[in-house]
């Protein structure tokens, strides 16, 4: 449903601002906000710590992960925030600039945590508030690629920018993550925090915002219609659903991470050096799909990734992940197939989220999506757990590739003309339209 556009003062004005500038704000902010996580960069060392110092079961450590990313799977309450709440007179400026110094904090503070209550619960609550600080400062990078991506036509080739810098930081994760997996919590906490502090001077540097003031009345009648956008845009929770699905796919990532370090004997680094290696073919997925979404529809992308991706899941099963060489292969046609998959989603979501809810309707959508992975790699973790003989690893794999494979049943109710756009040219390039269409699917 077509929502209308907003007052002024409920948007940035995309139009008025260099797009290299966003550009650049962007993917320091998808860098910033993704490495530094305890969901990514602090993962492995986490895991390390969990399984050999705390002795925690694959359902325990699953449950971590799942419980210390309860602020990502409230994201649009920082939407709400940003979208209509300004603080010192500005949406974006001063969230960025005040969460990425409390981030860093929070990083400092959970190595502090460890040293002196070295426990489950304890490491839990300080993982959380990291992860409330790193909330913030990516609800606003997303609004700004909502913003700048509808404005410019290029939801699509944003999106493919912001897979590539993410898969950039998945390449530097896995390498990295494998050394410090091997070293004092303390060199994990500091790296984390310097790198989650490098965006305060690129948004102190190139995001300047107008201030203006509000009154209380204003603020909360924007809250309300950032709600109300939301509420009757039956585009984004048909987007939404989709996405959900998706995702919630009973998942095997730490019973991987399990047979990994048990059965495969596999080394910390060696885990990390497949996390990069599957970065490094995300990086071409983003090319990729970068090129092809101006020449092909989001259905036909969506189509293909998530064909590639389920069949994919199934080369996981033992008898294809045997050792190092085909855990290489294996990982890296993953983070081919399984991101180009992840950049049609995430483009889904661009396209699908309100005018002037940027920030609301885009960390709904990716509220769901963290939600709906954790949560899925809990209840494999559980269901294996309670029963192993039934529902064994291999039976977790069939399961999440089979789900993810049914999903292609609900492509053809997506809104039709949603799903038939692609990404308009940039300037210097001819409009496809005006040639015959490559793909009539």
């Amino acid at each position: 449903m077509a929502t209308t556009p907003p007052p002024d003062a409920m948007t940035t004005k995309v139009e008025d601002k260099n797009f290299f500038h966003l550009t650049l704000i962007i993917i320091f902010g998808i860098f910033a906000t993704t490495l530094p996580q305890p969901q990514v960069l602090g993962r492995l060392p986490l895991q390390f710590l969990l399984k050999n110092q705390l002795h925690t079961k694959p359902d325990q450590m699953a449950f971590f992960f799942l419980a210390c990313g309860l602020a990502w799977y409230i994201k649009p309450i920082a939407g709400i925030l940003t979208d209509a709440f300004p603080i010192f007179g500005t949406r974006r400026r001063h969230y960025m600039l005040i969460s990425t110094s409390l981030a860093a904090v929070s990083w400092i503070g959970l190595a502090v945590i460890w040293h002196v209550f070295p426990t489950y619960w304890a490491l839990l609550t300080g993982a959380i508030i990291v992860n409330v600080f790193m909330v913030m400062a990516s609800t606003v990078t997303g609004a700004f690629l909502v913003e700048a991506g509808q404005s410019f036509g290029a939801t699509g080739r944003l999106t493919s920018v912001r897979m590539f810098v993410q898969n950039v930081a998945g390449t530097i994760n896995g390498y990295v993550g494998g050394m410090l997996a091997s070293m004092a919590f303390l060199w994990v906490a500091g790296v984390n925090a310097v790198l989650v502090f490098s965006l305060f001077p690129i948004t102190y540097v190139f995001l300047k915002e107008k201030r203006r003031r509000d009154s209380n009345t204003q603020v909360l009648e924007n809250a309300g219609r950032q709600i109300g956008n939301i509420g009757r845009s039956g585009t984004l929770w048909a987007g939404l659903g989709f996405i959900f699905l998706f995702y919630f796919a009973p998942g095997f990532a730490t019973l991987q991470f399990y047979r990994q370090t048990d059965e495969l004997k596999f080394t910390p680094q060696f885990i990390g050096l497949l996390a990069s290696i599957g970065g490094i073919l995300g990086l071409l997925s983003s090319v990729i799909y970068g090129y092809m979404i101006k020449k092909f529809s989001l259905r036909t992308m969506l189509g293909f990734a998530i064909l590639c991706a389920g069949l994919g899941t199934l080369l996981y099963l033992p008898i294809f992940y045997t050792g190092s060489k085909s855990a290489m292969l294996i990982d890296g046609q993953n983070g081919l197939f399984f991101t180009l998959a992840e950049i049609g989603l995430m483009d889904l979501a661009a396209r699908c989220t309100p005018i002037g809810s940027e920030g609301l309707g885009y960390g709904l959508i990716l509220s769901v999506r963290n939600l709906a992975i954790f949560g899925a790699d809990y209840l494999g973790s559980k269901l294996h757990d309670v029963n192993p003989h039934t529902f064994t690893f291999s039976t977790m794999v069939w399961l999440n590739g089979g789900t993810t494979l049914i999903v292609l049943l609900l492509l053809p109710f997506l809104p039709a003309a949603m799903m038939r756009t692609k990404d308009k040219p940039t300037p210097s390039e001819p409009d496809p339209e005006l040639r015959p269409a490559e793909d009539d699917i």
